[in-house]
């Protein structure tokens, strides 16, 4: 209905459609069914990743049958089940999650020494829309498929009929549905490549240094599960090494880009976890008790991250939802003062509300004293804020900050006839400019100056 907000990424054709396609057309079918109210708007696409996340795990247990044995294949998918980042991440609309269910699932029909069920062009097809999806997913990939083209004896059959093929397909469409909504010819994953590589412009995101991956990332999002990950890489036969140079090459990789999150070597993990379950496997005495802490060491982070920790950035958008059914929904205006992209946005909402966060693109025209909104408003919150709401005509009607921000502005709440609505909890570790609490502030219509 011609209102929601683009980022910067769409402007500069960062972002390819195919992805997002899929919801668009989840949303479409809801509507043509007159069933899109916003609960089903935020849990359908929840719900299609929470299923698709559950038969990459299935697909994940029955390629280590096919390699191994049923017994080895219950225990990786024992680890698989229980592991606290699965959980944490698996039902989100991220593409890292998309581009680690399209690893599985390419996983399960590659040609590796053993496999019954190996199928060159389903998963190269898998591994170039994952690479759609995100240009990055090619990582891991590149020792598997290098190892497959020193094994395989036809290999101009192999390029030819089928590489070369599935590439051009898989291009092809996403340049076409690209072309379609963007209006133009955009090939995203060069921009992603250029954006990210040469210009290493997502420092402005924040940096860490080389070895974070190595001494932070991998051991948190494998948390408890990682001395069984050491423990199988030592007993796991030969044939797995190819997995094990996937994820070391992935994570160094990464590592050479400065900025990191988690979520980015979230591919590897299900790589990790067949050398978990084949720990587990050969665990004598010890296997049961092993397997009881995994379970209970993985289900508190598990239920901590996904049910309590950082909450508020949700639980918040009922309380803006409720402005959609008002008598005068068009005259709410509602202004987001926290770092950016911290709260869903029209997703969340589902009515023509007017809305505004602060805008934190990063400068891509080379200038060097280039600070965004974000900063400028946080590097004095009190005088940006009468600078730009200089008229009482310009106030928004509802104001959402982190608790932190409340002493720094309240001369300007006090002033402006703004009173608290609402405490929205966050987080138990309140850091920088992200608070513990979100607060909801209204303004009073009829303001005695």
């Amino acid at each position: 209905n011609n209102y929601g907000h683009l980022t910067w990424e769409w402007a500069n054709g960062l972002r390819g459609y195919t992805y997002p396609l899929i919801f668009a057309s989840i949303y479409k079918a809801l509507q043509l069914l007159a069933k899109d109210d916003v609960q089903l708007l935020v849990w359908v696409p929840r719900l299609a990743q929470a299923v698709l996340a559950a038969f990459a795990d299935v697909k994940l247990y029955s390629l280590v049958r096919h390699l191994e044995n049923a017994e080895t294949a219950k225990w990786v998918y024992f680890c698989q089940l229980c592991s606290w980042f699965t959980w944490y991440s698996c039902t989100r609309t991220l593409t890292n999650t998309m581009e680690t269910l399209l690893t599985i699932f390419a996983l399960s029909y590659c040609p590796i020494k053993g496999s019954k069920m190996s199928s060159s062009c389903k998963y190269l097809a898998l591994v170039a829309l994952a690479v759609v999806i995100r240009p990055t997913a090619v990582i891991p990939w590149i020792p598997l498929v290098l190892s497959h083209f020193v094994q395989e004896e036809r290999k101009a059959d192999l390029i030819l009929y089928t590489c070369i093929p599935v590439g051009l397909v898989t291009v092809g469409t996403s340049l076409i549905i690209d072309r379609v909504f963007f209006g133009e010819w955009v090939l995203v994953q060069l921009n992603f490549l250029k954006f990210n590589v040469l210009q290493n412009l997502g420092t402005f995101y924040g940096s860490h240094p080389w070895h974070w991956y190595f001494t932070q990332g991998l051991p948190v999002i494998l948390g408890t599960h990682l001395p069984f990950f050491i423990h199988g890489c030592v007993l796991a036969p030969k044939r797995y090494r190819v997995f094990l140079v996937a994820v070391i090459w992935t994570v160094l990789v990464y590592s050479m880009l400065s900025h990191k999150e988690f979520r980015f070597i979230y591919p590897v993990l299900p790589f990790c976890m067949v050398f978990c379950g084949y720990s587990l496997k050969h665990l004598k005495a010890w296997k049961t008790s092993a397997a009881s802490f995994l379970l209970l060491s993985n289900l508190l982070p598990a239920l901590y991250t996904g049910l309590i920790h950082q909450r508020g950035a949700l639980d918040v958008m009922s309380h803006v939802r409720q402005l959609c059914n008002t008598p005068h929904p068009s005259q709410a205006f509602v202004f987001v003062m926290m770092p950016c992209h911290s709260t869903p946005f029209y997703s969340h909402v589902h009515c023509p509300l007017k809305m505004r966060f602060l805008q934190c693109p990063p400068d891509l025209t080379g200038n060097e004293s280039y600070i965004d909104e974000a900063d400028v408003f946080y590097s004095n919150p009190l005088g940006w804020l009468h600078k730009e709401f200089y008229n009482d005509a310009l106030l928004p009607s509802h104001l959402i900050f982190f608790s932190g921000l409340e002493q720094e502005i309240a001369s300007f709440l006090d002033l402006r006839g703004y009173e608290k609505t609402a405490t929205v909890f966050h987080t138990h570790l309140p850091q920088g400019r992200v608070g513990s609490h979100i607060y909801v502030y209204m303004r009073k219509t009829e303001v005695s100056h």
